[in-house]
């Protein structure tokens, strides 16, 4: 039997050592793995062979794919070109705020007039 003595702050613990018959080790129960693996689950679908193709079936347009390719390229140079267009703007528009709110004057670049002709 377990027999209890109190420490010196008022808590009970036992005095009993671990390799005493009456000690009791508790199993615990595996839960699984964080990494289990995933067993495959069945296709929603019911037979994907119907869109497959073969070489021998239908041949591939290379002509319109590389005229999609062109069109995509194209897209994304307007796009990366529109952003550059955008930062170096909000650049600009930073700048002048900051010299305008630090109160100086003649804060955007000087324009040139051009000088009225003389009659």
């Amino acid at each position: 039997m377990v027999k209890p003595f109190v420490k010196s702050g008022g808590s009970d613990v036992t005095n009993t050592p671990p390799n005493e018959p009456d000690s009791r080790v508790v199993p615990f129960r595996r839960r699984g793995s964080l990494f289990t693996l995933k067993r495959p689950q069945p296709s929603p679908v019911q037979d994907l062979e119907r869109f497959e193709r073969t070489e021998s079936e239908v041949e591939d347009d290379y002509r319109h794919r590389m005229l999609m390719n062109a069109m995509a390229a194209g897209v994304v140079i307007l796009l990366v070109a529109g952003g550059i267009w955008i930062a170096n703007s909000m650049a600009m528009m930073r700048k002048n705020q900051d010299c305008v709110m630090s109160g100086k004057r003649n804060c955007n670049p000087p324009v040139e007039v051009p000088a009225a002709p003389k009659s």
